[in-house]
């Protein structure tokens, strides 16, 4: 009879290591989704959240921040500073989401209106230019007629420096001479276009200073 020799420190090391693994460890108790449980009086085995649960980085206690809203109402004024760089940002999202529609200049003649789409109001209608800045804010937010909500697809703070360059808009539209800078004269000398001025969907294109008379900085 032939007597084993003593297991190698190797074989060992594989003896323990498939001694732990068990199948059961792959096939633990679990409930599949949706499924019926006996174990809770509404014998439903997924467990509502706890009451007043909010999830990380979605407590939204700045309300105004989050609706444009102050009650029922929209508000009027900005949720944070308007800098340059604020406006450069709304003015990069606008020509996103925002001027396919209401145009690079907000008259309602954008690219897809041009091929049929309804066309939206002007931003520089009296109405528009009187509405409080929550308005456009809960726009964007929850969608009104034609417009669907763009909620999901842009961010709050983005939403609100939209805001702020469609009042920058309006207001290239409707100055007046106390807007003017100290030094400079009313009215400029009017921009001279290479070729088509274009349409309210693309940008016109400019001739050189010298042709169009004047320095770069009057005009």
């Amino acid at each position: 009879m032939r007597v084993p020799g003593k297991l190698s420190p190797l074989g060992l090391v594989w003896v323990l290591l498939f001694a732990g693994c068990r199948q059961d460890m792959h096939d633990q108790p679990r409930f599949k989704p949706l499924a019926k449980s006996d174990f809770y009086p509404d014998l439903r085995s997924a467990r509502p959240p706890v009451e007043g649960t909010i999830a990380r980085g979605q407590l939204q206690e700045d309300s105004y921040f989050y609706s444009g809203q102050i009650g029922s109402n929209p508000g009027d004024y900005m949720p944070f500073p308007v800098t340059e760089e604020v406006l450069a940002r709304g003015r990069e999202r606008f020509d996103i989401y925002c001027s396919p529609c209401h145009s690079r200049l907000g008259d309602g003649h954008g690219m897809i209106v041009q091929r049929g789409f309804r066309a939206p109001p002007s931003y520089h209608s009296d109405r528009l230019r009187n509405a409080p800045l929550g308005y456009f804010f809960d726009v964007m937010t929850r969608g009104f007629g034609a417009m669907p909500e763009y909620a999901s697809q842009i961010p709050p703070r983005d939403r609100w420096t939209i805001v702020a360059y469609i009042r920058a808009l309006q207001l290239s539209q409707h100055a007046t001479a106390s807007d003017v800078p100290a030094g400079r004269t009313v009215p400029s000398q009017p921009p001279v276009f290479r070729g088509d001025p274009g349409s309210g969907a693309t940008l016109p294109e400019l001739a050189p200073a010298e042709s169009a008379g004047g320095t770069e900085e009057e005009r």
